[in-house]
């Protein structure tokens, strides 16, 4: 039988207290309380991070988990708004106001390069929109406007290389894609299922859309883009609408939505299919997300009712812990 010193070099020690820095994969006996340790990934993990100033959902969202970028939403009917705030990895503070106030936008880019499109504007000028607006980390200043009108699509890719997809109409639904180049959209390839409540992932020429829904049914259909065509990818293992992801077109992470009810199941993409991981603390839908894949930014949403919570993905995740037999 191979014993654990001639795996790893070493033999199990015996100490009266945990070690401060142990290294990954570390095994120790505490002798002061009898019990087997050791330091391993604990995988996924979904921790609180600071608090949104307003319970607000359908929020749009860019930028990374240290470096992240909220931007319109809703608190009810007619509640919704132009703020803007930005994430430093603890706590929200405020940036400069949208100029249009809209809710169930796109949003791509980063805290200092954001892209805001499309969405829906409430009371008194309930519609649609095709409006477009740049942020520079303290000022949103009008883009060129795209091509359809529509509300609750999807986004990725950069300021200067944004891409659109999918939504909601008014009425029906959506399966264009548009391409931003900085000034102008342009037409990209369709998406093979229209759909609003979808989120995406990626770049302007690797992008990836998942989730959604048609009618009343929430989907798990994955959309793969190449820059000029959609081809199906691996489904999601909960369908769902309404949901937050992040990511790239091989590392993506879908977290939260309406399957329904309200959920906070988390699955990681590979680029071929989608792995459950750590759901989050709060399930909620209708939320802000922006990172990457192991490191992922969820806030805002409903659960039904509106929710500041604000949840930070770290993959991996550390920690000592107990070693036992069953």
């Amino acid at each position: 039988m191979t014993t654990f010193k001639e795996i790893r070099g070493t033999a199990i020690q015996s100490v009266s207290s945990d070690p401060t820095n142990p290294e990954i994969g570390q095994i120790w006996y505490n002798n002061t309380i009898g019990v087997l340790k050791g330091y391993r990934s604990l995988g996924g993990v979904w921790a609180s991070g600071g608090n949104y100033p307003t319970a607000l959902f359908e929020i749009g969202g860019a930028g990374t988990q240290t470096a992240g970028l909220a931007f319109a939403g809703r608190t009810g009917p007619g509640g919704q708004t132009n703020a803007t705030n930005e994430y430093d990895g603890s706590a929200w503070a405020a940036g400069g106001n949208l100029g249009t106030a809209r809710y169930l936008l796109g949003g791509a880019g980063t805290q200092t390069a954001g892209l805001g499109f499309g969405g829906y504007r409430g009371a008194p000028t309930s519609n649609d929109t095709n409006l477009t607006e740049e942020y520079d980390g303290s000022t949103w200043s009008p883009g060129g406007n795209m091509t359809t009108a529509r509300f609750a699509l999807g986004g990725a890719g950069t300021q200067t290389a944004g891409l659109a997809f999918g939504g909601g109409l008014n009425p029906g639904n959506s399966d264009a894609t548009e391409e931003y180049d900085g000034t102008s959209w342009g037409p990209g390839g369709n998406l093979s299922t229209a759909r609003p409540n979808l989120t995406g992932a990626g770049t302007q020429t690797a992008g990836l859309a998942f989730g959604g829904n048609v009618g009343p049914t929430s989907q798990s259909a994955t959309e793969e883009y190449n820059g000029s065509t959609w081809t199906a990818g691996g489904s999601l293992n909960t369908a769902r609408r309404q949901l937050g992801g992040a990511g790239t077109q091989t590392a993506a992470i879908a977290f939260g939505g309406n399957a329904p009810p309200a959920t906070g199941a988390t699955e990681k993409y590979d680029g071929t299919s989608w792995t459950t991981t750590t759901s989050m603390g709060t399930a909620r839908y209708v939320l802000g997300g922006c990172g990457t894949q192991t490191a992922a930014l969820g806030f805002g949403g409903a659960t039904p009712s509106n929710t500041a919570a604000t949840e930070e993905f770290t993959d991996p995740t550390f920690a000592v812990q107990k070693i036992t037999t069953s």
